[in-house]
């Protein structure tokens, strides 16, 4: 039976002079774009080239919203009230939005960046506060997250939801990734992580680093676009799926409601 499948990673992260990542290159494997909104990495001038981009390709454009963290690139824990994560994220969503209707579209998605996106997994009065955001600013937005408080919280409020398989992070046996500070936190084989995409897609199952096999109905893969290898691997996850009849295609809210 073939499958359908959205291949999505974090782009537009290069800051003034400073480059990250190969976004171009990755704009020929993907389907959909988590692009900074300027929190955590990103600038006007970046959020825009990289919105034209999406545009040129066809490619669903989504915001990636995080703490205000530039110096720590989002991943640092911040102690925020539920008030400043909702405030921070319209001001992200509006940015971004902005950019967007410049150029003659619309946002598609959101997908909470880093440690915000880590936490909004298991702190339900930030996944409300993110929701909040979300639905008062455009309740046609699909919201990109895993398994926990924020798909569950949106989903009571009417949103659609993507559940997000990351295939190049080891996960726990409760279904968490292993911290990215304890080793084999990531994998950079491009083998194993295609084999990984494969079996995610077409069964629904990744094995913890404990051997645990745990059930997840990904409905979009997330490629890393930050490290030197990232293009070969998602040009390989890509190659890997199609030859396994999955149908590689953006997210449509529609069926994930």
């Amino acid at each position: 039976m073939t499958r359908r499948i959205d291949l999505v990673a974090d782009l537009g992260e290069s800051f003034g002079d400073w480059k990250m990542g190969d976004d171009d290159a990755m704009l020929d494997v993907l389907t959909s774009a988590n692009v900074a909104c300027g929190f955590h990495a990103g600038d006007p001038r970046t959020m825009d080239r990289t919105v034209a981009a999406c545009v040129e390709r066809g490619i669903a454009i989504g915001a990636h919203p995080s703490f205000p963290d530039l110096v720590g690139f989002g991943r640092r824990a911040m102690d925020l009230t539920p008030h400043e994560v909702r405030t921070d994220l319209t001001y992200q969503l509006g940015a971004l939005s902005g950019f967007a209707a410049h150029h003659g579209t619309a946002l598609a998605h959101v997908a909470p960046h880093g440690r915000l996106g880590n936490l909004v997994a298991v702190r339900r009065d930030y996944a409300e506060a993110v929701v909040e955001a979300v639905r008062r600013f455009d309740e046609r937005l699909i919201i990109l997250a895993q398994d926990g408080e924020l798909a569950t919280a949106a989903r009571e409020a009417g949103l659609a939801v993507g559940i997000v398989g990351i295939v190049d992070r080891a996960y726990r046996s409760d279904g968490t990734l292993v911290p990215r500070s304890e080793p084999g936190a990531v994998i950079h084989d491009p083998a194993e992580v295609a084999d990984r995409s494969v079996r995610l897609v077409t069964e629904g199952t990744l094995t913890s680093v404990d051997g645990i096999d745990l059930a997840i109905e990904a409905d979009t893969l997330l490629m890393h676009g930050d490290n030197p290898g990232a293009v070969a691997l998602s040009r390989e996850v890509r190659a890997r799926l199609e030859a396994a009849h999955v149908d590689i295609a953006p997210l449509d809210a529609a069926r994930l409601r």
